[in-house]
This record gives structure tokens, sequence and C-alpha cells, in this order.
């Protein structure tokens, strides 16, 4: 019903930026909130930040005043600029959303995870 797709992780020094983006497709009618995620290697999924279909934000504080969430509800996108990389930043980063879809129900879905690295 719902498909996301991440894209433009990769390997970047420690101080550096990457922009990551996740793109919705499917039987949308209207996407509400739309969340970043990570999860390193041997720790749990912890949420990044989050964004509400009006553009409200919100983040956590290990990642305030250097990742910004906005989105393109035009392209049905989201994108989490990345600022002042550190390498505890490494991790996979998932989208999530939820939408209602064109048969009106509402959906929470995942996307596959793009790798980002911070090396010191």
């Amino acid at each position: 019903q719902v498909q996301l797709v991440e894209s433009g992780g990769g390997l970047v020094q420690a101080g550096g930026s990457l922009r990551l983006s996740c793109a919705a497709s499917g039987s949308i009618f209207s996407i509400n909130t739309m969340d970043w995620y990570r999860q390193a290697p041997g720790k749990q999924r912890e949420l990044v930040g989050t964004i509400t279909k009006g553009g409200g934000t919100n983040y956590a504080d290990s990642v305030k005043g250097r990742f910004t969430i906005s989105r393109d509800n035009a392209k049905k996108t989201v994108y989490l600029q990345m600022s002042s990389l550190k390498p505890e930043d490494t991790a996979v980063y998932y989208c999530n959303a939820e939408a209602t879809t064109i048969a009106r129900s509402v959906v929470n879905t995942w996307g596959q995870g793009t790798q980002v690295t911070v090396s010191s």
C-alpha cells in the first residue's frame, strides 16, 4: 500500500554533513507524521526526530542543533540534514511514516534503512 525508500547514506568524516531522503509512494491519500530513527550496532532503535504534516519538528537531545528534518509534501518526501557529524552518529537510519491510504485506512510503514558511517 505504502512504500518508503531512503537514500543518501554513506561514509563521511567527523564534522562533515550528509542529507538523507525518504520518498513515499503507493496508494497514498495523505502522509501524516514522518519520523527518522536510527539503530547502531548492538543498540536499540532510537527516535532521531519527527516532523508533522504541518511542518512542526521535534528532535532527540543528542542531535538538536545539528540535525534538521524537513519535508516536501508535494513530492511525498522527508529529508534529514545532518551536520557536525560525530562517530557516535554511525548507524542505520530508518524512515517511518504514518499515512492515510486512498481507502482511508491509516498505515504505519518503515523504509529499508540506509547506512551512515562517520569516521573519526
